[in-house]
């Protein structure tokens, strides 16, 4: 974090500061700011929150035996090191991060671009930081520190010296989105997709359109809004908007790929940006479905400005999504692609194409649960099953009794002998898929992080690393 004094956090924060010995209010503190009291370095913030679970004051102790100078806290706690107190620590963590990234903009090199989305935000984010990294310093969240809590953290990874900041912003309720959108305040706005990921928690699609749309709403007319004309739902937020926007898609827009080509190596297109001849992209992500997130970050960073040459060497560079995210585990003759770190039926579809595009022999899709689909779930999870029959999916494995309707929904449209089976827990599937791998097999493992069944793909991988089938 940028240095401030403990006067300046206590101001930003509406706290009180609380001394523990004879601190001056113009100690000066600029260490890294952290809810987990085992991430503290010396010299950082520890924010004590409390969860659903259990209350970060209780671990206020092992943050300061760790080195933390200072603790923002709800309330006065007994130890050596100066405090903040504040009514609400998330809060207080929010106001924290828009006074960071405040002075850092008041400073006149900090361009910062929001990516929001039912899909494909993480490896979006990913795609923004390998491209912006070549042209300056940049900070981007580490996995998918996306909500109230992992935004601002991120936000206050911001110094002086910070040219680039990729943000990303999730949300599972109305006016979360606008809230991290106000404490970035970014230059550039990329809305991915709409679809029904989160549709339970939100209470429909209409209100998810209405969360993501709040990415634009806010944005000025000197900023861009990067909208993707091939979802009709993202196309319509144009008119929410003040800002000029940049199109993307894959077969329209300002920013769009042609002569797509995908295969077991990853995809290739040509990609098409303003006022520039068409550049090859060798694209090592697999899926074809990942070059509609290829596009996006092409058509922001080209928005900040950055040169084709530094987008396309940018989206090469880049080999995986994130870890469990269409993460080629290749072993001795059979290849696992792990995808279960979430899922969505878009994301289910999206995978599952991209299996039976790819694998060059037998494919094998061992699939769990998706979550948070409310009302959609019996009907999405049956698509599901029918998909992977109708793509020719040699062999299904479902996992769990909340993916059941999977299996149940696979057997009734194609009448299979044995192609879909059903497994209670992770063990039996484990047992299951080592039982019938052969040479050849590509196996994908697709799950809401929820089901777990990324683990499942770890130990997959392991297996077939060591031809323990």
């Amino acid at each position: 974090m940028i240095a401030l004094t403990l006067a300046e956090i206590a101001a930003a924060t509406s706290g009180r500061l609380h001394p523990a010995g004879s601190e001056s209010p113009d100690t000066i503190v600029d260490g890294t700011v952290e809810t987990d009291s085992r991430e503290i370095a010396p010299g950082g913030i520890f924010v004590a929150k409390r969860g659903e679970a259990t209350d970060g004051h209780l671990f206020a102790p092992s943050a300061v035996d760790a080195g933390a100078a200072l603790l923002i806290v709800e309330r006065p706690l007994d130890l050596p090191v100066p405090q903040i107190v504040v009514e609400d620590s998330v809060v207080a963590l929010g106001a924290l991060a828009t006074e960071v990234v405040r002075r850092v903009r008041a400073l006149g090199r900090l361009r910062i671009v929001a990516v929001t989305g039912s899909n494909g935000k993480t490896t979006t984010k990913n795609l923004l930081r390998a491209i912006l990294e070549r042209r300056g310093a940049t900070v981007a969240p580490r996995e998918s520190f996306n909500n109230e809590v992992g935004a601002p953290l991120t936000m206050l990874r911001l110094t002086e010296e910070t040219d680039f900041l990729a943000a990303e912003m999730g949300a599972s309720g109305i006016g979360e989105i606008r809230r991290l959108v106000r404490m970035a305040r970014p230059d550039v706005g990329i809305v991915l997709t709409v679809g029904l990921a989160h549709a339970g928690e939100f209470g429909g699609i209409e209100r998810t359109v209405q969360a993501k749309t709040e990415m634009v709403e806010d944005l000025l007319p000197t900023d861009v809004a990067v909208l993707n004309a091939d979802d009709f739902r993202v196309a319509g937020m144009a008119a929410a908007t003040r800002a000029r926007v940049l199109w993307f898609g894959r077969s329209e827009g300002d920013v769009r790929a042609s002569d797509v080509q995908a295969d077991a190596r990853g995809t290739r297109f040509l990609l098409h940006l303003p006022g520039e001849e068409p550049r090859r992209v060798s694209f090592a992500v697999l899926g074809e479905h990942h070059v509609t997130n290829a596009l996006a970050a092409a058509a922001a960073c080209s928005a900040l400005g950055v040169p084709a040459e530094d987008v396309v060497a940018g989206l090469e560079s880049v080999t995986r999504a994130e870890r469990w995210r269409m993460e080629v585990l290749p072993g001795e003759n059979v290849t696992v692609i792990n995808d279960a770190y979430n899922a969505s039926p878009d994301s289910m579809a999206a995978a599952l194409k991209a299996l039976a595009q790819i694998a060059p022999a037998r494919s094998v899709a061992v699939l769990g649960e998706m979550s948070e689909l409310g009302e959609f779930s019996d009907e999405e999870h049956d698509r599901i099953g029918r998909l992977a029959v109708r793509l020719g999916i040699g062999q299904l494995i479902v996992v769990g009794r909340g993916a059941v309707r999977m299996h149940l929904a696979a057997s009734q449209e194609g009448s299979w002998d044995g192609e879909s089976l059903f497994a209670e827990d992770l063990e039996q599937a484990e047992e299951l898929v080592a039982g019938l791998l052969r040479d050849g097999d590509t196996v994908l493992v697709k799950s809401s992080n929820s089901a777990r069944l990324r683990f499942l793909g770890d130990r997959l991988g392991e297996l077939v690393s060591c031809r323990r089938f």
